[in-house]
């Protein structure tokens, strides 16, 4: 990878287009890189402590966190070249698009809200109080809501993207400071990782309760769900990958492994194929590639 030995965070894949965006956090940059050629594209500057980016191929636009100016930038798909910004945001993180209004979701995890982008004039409209701080934010096309973890209260809050209101609130027993979310759309499951005490819940979307909670590693931060296998990857802060295998309405391990810095994973549903940023491998940063094994 491109840049000096420092953090990676989120990742964001365009599939159709087969190019993986990777926040180089710590290196102020945006990674692109071509998934099918396995090459970097693009290494953009400008992005100051970028956290979140999120792919949406069907406005041509990637949407990044700036934390380090406290703005979310819009860069257009097709040129690469950043178009606009909005904020002020305190501290954004996680994004999320819901298409039906095309508004962006932005978990502002300081500020204990989520800030609302309208897409198409690139301007903040408004800030949504959460009463605790907030993990990551995801769209769920099953119902067209918003679906935003909660610090500190230990919830799965739920936001109408049109009335941009918290329309319900689902406690999670057993997770505290709930951050990372993926879901099984096919199956209705939310998966959800509490930062503090290492451990991640399985969340019934259809009965909306939490059905299973099990242990990963220390500090959970960034999951992937790849639902051609239905294998969840869940990576820690601590370096520790677990890999569950979901069936019946739940989750099995598969394996665990160590990883140094291995806090963020994206998977591609089409190849399988899954990705690890790590900061410092002999000096450089580096992007590992891994083949999944076979269904136990």
């Amino acid at each position: 990878m491109p840049g000096p030995a420092v953090r990676f965070d989120y990742q964001s894949l365009d599939a159709g287009h087969g190019v993986l965006y990777i926040a180089h956090m710590n290196a102020n940059q945006l990674i692109a890189f071509d998934v099918r050629k396995r090459k970097v594209v693009a290494n953009l500057d400008g992005f100051a402590r970028v956290h979140g980016v999120l792919a949406v191929p069907q406005i041509d636009r990637v949407f990044v966190s700036a934390t380090g100016t406290h703005q979310l930038a819009i860069v257009a798909m097709s040129t690469l070249k950043k178009i606009a910004t909005a904020g002020p945001i305190d501290y954004p993180d996680g994004i999320a698009y819901a298409p039906s209004v095309q508004r962006v979701f932005v978990s502002d995890e300081h500020g204990g809200v989520d800030a609302v982008v309208d897409a198409k004039t690139n301007t903040l409209i408004t800030s949504i109080p959460l009463g605790g701080g907030a993990g990551n934010t995801v769209y769920d096309p099953g119902s067209g809501h918003i679906l935003v973890a909660v610090h500190g209260l230990n919830q799965l809050a739920v936001i109408d993207p049109a009335s941009m209101k918290i329309v319900a609130r689902y406690s999670l027993p057993g997770v505290e400071d709930p951050h990372g979310i993926t879901l099984d759309q096919a199956h209705r499951l939310a998966f959800i990782a509490g930062e503090a005490n290492h451990s991640l819940a399985v969340f019934d979307l259809k009965t909306l309760s939490t059905v299973a909670v099990h242990s990963v590693g220390e500090d959970p931060d960034v999951l992937a769900f790849d639902a051609g296998l239905g294998r969840l990857y869940v990576s820690a802060e601590s370096g520790t990958v677990t890999v569950f295998q979901e069936a019946g309405g739940d989750l099995h391990t598969l394996a665990q492994f160590t990883m140094p810095h291995a806090h963020t994973v994206a998977v591609d549903p089409q190849t399988h194929l899954v990705y690890f940023p790590l900061e410092n491998i002999d000096g450089h940063p580096l992007l590992r590639i891994m083949q999944p094994a076979e269904s136990h």
